[in-house]
């Protein structure tokens, strides 16, 4: 046979293959070619998956190539290299590469539904910011005191009332009789109490922002910033959404009594236990109304002339203001709470503290040092219980007005200015 005649029979041959099996079930085709190098290669494809597994061996050479090469890196179980069409077959691989594609069950639709719904309200609810934002920080006494020292309110100034206007026999009894008048270089800053007093908060001021944000913090003990209008100021005792509503009669200056007593270091724990009788079950009252109401006293007290003695002495007037709203409600706060009273009886109680303040403003402050200095040496302060005398009702109030005319277990809730007798209204009440 001729060399062309072996070359014809050779292409045929390779060109044929060797071996074809089939079976009715499970296909099984094994063909075998012939290498460069006069080796057969085998390849069988894929057999069997079983949950998205493939139990395929390869054979080259007559040898099993396989994936259980422990080239593992913890000697976990060992990494299997799986075909890209066996991917299509697994179940859970299906969900995540059909997406939104594929209709999901009615019945994760509305969980999904239902979880996006409760976060959105989640952040209606607290629009405050997080503990990883900056909170605004807290402003001391003094910063808000030079802030209006520093602004001009020129405006404000014409229209005070730092004294109380009298005329004929009253105004020669007062000279005659009176207390001293205040010295000349504190005038200045008497009026400059009295032009805060007029002062109405300004969202747009950063000062008194801080002012109403430290007043909340130091009460709630919280460290994040709260919004500027909600239900959460009802929280520590002011009417509605909005504190600058309730500074009827007092303007910012009840808010800048209020930022002394939460922080000054020896008056923050008097003020956190008035905080927590305030929200007694029965005898609870608006913390935040309450202050602007002793606020109204002690400006009322400056006013008459009352506390130019001890504004003299002291060769100060902002200092002594503040120390005596401090003293005026600790004595309210110890006749509410050793009186058992409600918030049904806050108009005679008001109208009692005034008139003890007005007539006794130095007892007043004594009582504060002695209770402040008890306080410091770790004893339990005799403030907490008043004096008797203070206890007593005044003749014009009538013998069952300090006694509580509701009844103890009813609780009552603020809701406005208390209504009183015609005699009294315009003298002592909730502002």
């Amino acid at each position: 046979m001729t060399t062309a005649a072996f070359r014809g029979r050779d292409q045929e041959h390779a060109r044929q293959p060797t071996h074809s099996y089939a079976m009715e079930e499970d296909i099984d085709v094994t063909s075998h070619t012939e290498g460069l190098n006069g080796l057969s290669h085998e390849c069988k494809p894929l057999e069997e998956i079983t949950n998205g597994h493939s139990n395929h061996k390869p054979v080259m050479n007559g040898l099993i190539i396989s994936h259980n090469v422990k080239d593992q890196t913890n000697g976990s179980a060992p990494l299997r290299s799986l075909p890209i069409s066996a991917l299509k077959q697994n179940g859970l691989l299906q969900t995540l590469a059909a997406g939104g594609d594929q209709p999901q069950p009615a019945e994760e639709n509305v969980e999904l539904q239902k979880a996006r719904e409760e976060w959105e309200a989640l952040e209606s609810v607290q629009p405050a910011l997080t503990e990883d934002s900056n909170p605004t920080p807290i402003i001391s006494f003094n910063e808000a005191l030079q802030y209006f020292q520093t602004t001009d309110l020129g405006d404000l100034l014409k229209n005070i009332q730092p004294t109380v206007r009298r005329t004929g026999l009253a105004a020669i009894t007062h000279f005659l009789f009176g207390p001293p008048r205040l010295h000349r270089e504190l005038l200045e800053e008497r009026d400059l109490v009295f032009a805060i007093a007029q002062c109405h908060v300004d969202n747009s001021q950063t000062v008194h922002m801080r002012v109403l944000q430290t007043i909340y913090k130091r009460l709630i003990g919280s460290r994040l910033d709260c919004p500027r209008f909600g239900a959460h100021w009802e929280n520590i005792g002011f009417q509605g959404t909005d504190p600058a509503t309730d500074l009827r009669g007092t303007g910012f200056l009840g808010l800048m009594h209020t930022l002394y007593f939460v922080m000054d270091p020896e008056t923050l724990p008097l003020a956190r236990d008035i905080y927590k009788l305030s929200q007694h079950p029965t005898q609870n009252f608006p913390f935040s109304v309450m202050s602007i109401n002793m606020t109204r006293i002690a400006l009322q007290v400056l006013r008459e002339e009352a506390l130019s003695k001890e504004c003299n002495r002291r060769q100060q007037v902002v200092g002594v203001l503040n120390e005596f709203y401090v003293a005026t409600y600790l004595h309210l706060y110890q006749l509410w709470k050793t009186q058992q009273k409600t918030i049904v009886d806050s108009g005679f109680v008001l109208k009692e503290v005034e008139l003890f303040a007005k007539k006794n403003p130095k007892q007043m402050l004594r009582r504060l040092e002695v209770f402040l200095k008890e306080r410091r040496a770790g004893g339990v302060p005799r403030g907490t219980s008043p004096d008797p005398q203070a206890q007593q009702p005044s003749p014009s109030l009538g013998a069952g007005a300090g006694s509580g005319q509701g009844s103890k277990g009813k609780e009552m809730h603020f809701t406005g200015v208390c209504d009183l007798p015609p005699d009294m209204e315009g003298e002592a009440r909730l502002i």
